[in-house]
């Protein structure tokens, strides 16, 4: 702990998510420029690796035969950590975009891990699925009120318009001896806060429930992030299709793409993540990292 103002309780949580993540620390600090920044170099600065650039699409493979850093792998190099900032001053997001905080109105946090799935390919999706399930508990026949937009925003369903968006997800990962660590960043917006450039709208977790805290927040996430975390390494995202598709906020909706410019309906996503588009040449599947969506007449989404 360094400096923090909120009672976030981090040995319970710790014990509850250690016997998925041995080894597991948890920091929050009250200020820090991104987190996953901060985990980022921390995982390569201790690997020896300083010039090593770091890779930020969440489905890239380890590279073949990588080799052992300088200083060799340390028993500690790739334990998990947690890392809470109540204030996040130069939060990232996707593509290069910003994601704006506000002291006391967001949470945001990251997680890093040794990580080695059968499949890289739709883990936003899956960590999506995890934090929209823990937010908002479905019954059977029960619409949502979060959506999942792909590949890797939450937003607030609003009838009978789309939405706005309330969450993000930034997936980073960097190499440490042998292994891959895994970065999930997390932002999610707990009260009301003024936002630039939001061209659709902005929500809060507030509109559900007024008495909303970030460690509140926190305790509710994090252990069905790391269950969805551990399953997606042994399986992939093929267990959390239909999972996804529940809350798939693009579906049968007109939209448009860029790199590549595609315009056509949704029709949901493959096991493997991608995004189906149906377009007049046929229906085109789009990886996550490559494009950037929006719905057909929207504003391509600034800042959030």
């Amino acid at each position: 702990m360094n400096e923090s103002r909120l009672p976030w309780q981090a040995e319970a949580l710790w014990r509850q998510l250690q016997p998925l993540l041995p080894g597991l620390s948890i920091e929050v600090v009250a200020h820090a420029d991104s987190t996953n920044t901060r985990l980022l170099e921390r995982a390569r600065l201790s690997g020896g690796r300083h010039e090593r650039a770091l890779i930020r699409a969440p489905e890239a493979p380890p590279a073949p035969n990588e080799p052992p850093t300088p200083l060799g792998r340390r028993a500690d190099d790739t334990q998990p950590c947690l890392l809470v900032a109540e204030h996040q001053t130069r939060g990232r997001g996707r593509l290069g975009r910003t994601w704006q905080s506000t002291p006391g109105a967001s949470l945001t946090f990251s997680l890093s891990l040794p990580f080695e799935p059968v499949d890289w390919s739709g883990l936003s999706l899956s960590v999506g699925v995890a934090l929209a399930d823990a937010l908002d508990p479905l019954q059977p026949g029960q619409a949502p009120r979060i959506g999942l937009k792909w590949p890797n925003d939450l937003w607030l369903i609003d009838a009978p318009v789309v939405g706005r968006k309330l969450g993000g997800v930034l997936i980073e990962t960097v190499a440490v001896g042998r292994r891959r660590m895994a970065v999930v960043g997390v932002g999610l917006n707990l009260h009301p806060q003024p936002v630039r450039d939001a061209a659709s709208g902005v929500a809060s977790l507030s509109e559900l429930d007024p008495a909303v805290t970030a460690p509140a927040t926190l305790h509710r996430v994090a252990l069905s992030l790391a269950q969805v975390l551990r399953q997606h390494e042994r399986e992939g995202f093929r267990p959390f299709v239909e999972r996804y598709a529940r809350r798939d906020l693009l579906q049968g909706r007109p939209v448009t793409t860029t790199a590549p410019a595609l315009e056509g309906i949704a029709r949901g996503v493959a096991e493997d993540g991608a995004l189906l588009v149906e377009t007049p040449q046929g229906l085109q599947r789009l990886s996550s990292g490559e494009v950037s969506v929006r719905l057909a007449g929207m504003p391509v989404d600034g800042a959030s």
